[in-house]
C-alpha cells in the first residue's frame, strides 16, 4: 500500500504540480491537502482516488508555482497613500514637527507591513477551461503511485513466498523428529515407573502408551497447517488484492503453529517451532502492505 506518485500540468501564468502519497490502513482514508482544488471537484477527486488506489491513508497535494511575471507583489497605492497621509497627520499632531526624511521612510517601512497593503499574486483556483490538463497530471500521478506499488509488492511477494517456503521446511524438520519424540515419551513412562518400583504390565503399558501418543498427536495439526501454507500461496497469486484474506489464513497458520508447540513435549521440536513463530510473525507484519 505505501507508494508515491508525481506529475506536473504547465498553465497559464505557472506550473501545477500534483502528488500523491499512500501508506498501509484498513480503509480509504483520503486526505486532501491543497486550498487550490476547486470545490465542485472535490468529490470526483475523492472518488478516482479511491477507485484506484483501493485501501490505504492516502494524502492528495496540489502545489502551484506561478510564473516570474505572475509571482511579483503588488503594492496597493492607494491604501497605501491614505494610511501614510493619516499617520504623518497623527505625527505632525503630537510632535508638532513636520520630520525630517529619514522619519518618512521610517513610517513608509511600517506601512508596507500593514496587511493587504502589500499583495501577493496567487492562483486560488483552477480555472474551468485549464481543468482538463489538471486532470490529466492527476491521472499520471495516480498511474505513479500505482507504479511504485507494483514494484515493492514484487519485492514483498518475494519476501512473504520465500518466509512461507520456511515454514513448510521447518515442518519437514518437525516431522523428522516425530520417531525421537515417541522414543522420549517412551523412555519417561518407563522411567516413571522404574522409579515407583514396579514392573510393568505389558497391556497396560501400551495402553498409556496410546493415551500419551492420542494426546499429544500432532498429526492434524501438520496437515492443516501445510493445507494453509497452500492456500496463501494460491491466494497470493491468482486474487488481485488478497491482503485482508491472507491476514485470516495467516490467523490459522499461527493457530496451528501454537498448538503444535503446546502439544510437543520435545525441546527439539518446540525450537523449530519458535523458529515458525518468527517467519510467521514477519509474513504477518510484511501482510500489512499488501492490498
Amino acid at each position: 500500500m505505501t507508494g508515491y506518485g508525481k506529475a506536473e500540468a504547465q498553465l497559464t501564468g505557472g506550473k501545477l504540480t500534483v502528488e500523491i502519497r499512500t501508506l498501509n490502513g484498513k480503509s480509504a482514508d483520503i486526505g486532501i491537502k491543497t486550498t487550490i482544488l476547486p470545490k465542485d471537484k472535490e468529490i470526483a477527486v475523492r472518488q478516482r482516488l479511491a477507485q484506484a488506489l483501493g485501501r490505504g491513508t492516502i494524502d492528495f497535494f496540489l502545489t502551484w508555482e506561478p510564473q516570474a511575471a505572475e509571482s511579483g507583489k503588488k503594492i496597493n497605492t492607494e491604501l497605501l497613500k491614505a494610511y501614510y497621509n493619516e499617520l504623518w497627520q497623527v505625527r505632525s499632531d503630537v510632535t508638532g514637527s513636520g520630520g525630517s526624511p529619514q522619519d518618512m521612510a521610517l513610517l513608509l517601512s511600517s506601512i508596507l507591513r500593514f496587511p493587504d497593503v502589500v499583495d501577493t499574486r496567487k492562483q486560488d483556483v483552477i480555472s474551468p477551461e485549464e481543468w482538463p490538463l489538471a486532470s490529466q497530471a492527476i491521472d499520471e500521478a495516480i498511474e505513479a503511485v500505482n507504479a511504485f506499488r507494483s514494484r515493492e509488492g514484487e519485492a514483498l511477494y518475494r519476501d512473504v513466498t520465500g518466509r512461507v517456503s520456511k515454514i513448510l521446511a521447518l515442518e519437514d524438520e518437525v516431522e523428522a523428529l516425530e520417531g525421537e519424540r515417541i522414543a522420549t515419551v517412551r523412555e519417561r513412562l518407563m522411567k516413571n515407573l522404574e522409579d515407583l518400583a514396579q514392573k510393568p504390565d505389558p497391556q497396560r503399558f501400551e495402553q498409556e502408551m496410546v493415551y500419551y501418543l492420542e494426546k499429544l498427536d500432532i498429526n492434524e495439526e501438520k496437515v492443516r497447517l501445510r493445507q494453509h501454507c497452500r492456500y496463501f500461496m494460491d491466494t497470493i497469486d491468482a486474487e488481485e488484492n488478497p491482503g485482508k484474506k491472507l491476514g485470516f489464513i495467516i490467523q490459522e497458520m499461527g493457530r496451528e503453529i501454537n498448538t503444535t508447540g503446546s502439544k510437543a513435549n520435545h525441546a527439539g521440536i518446540q525450537k523449530v517451532v519458535v523458529l515458525m513463530k518468527d517467519e510467521l510473525e514477519k509474513i504477518r507484519e510484511q501482510s500489512m502492505n499488501i492490498l
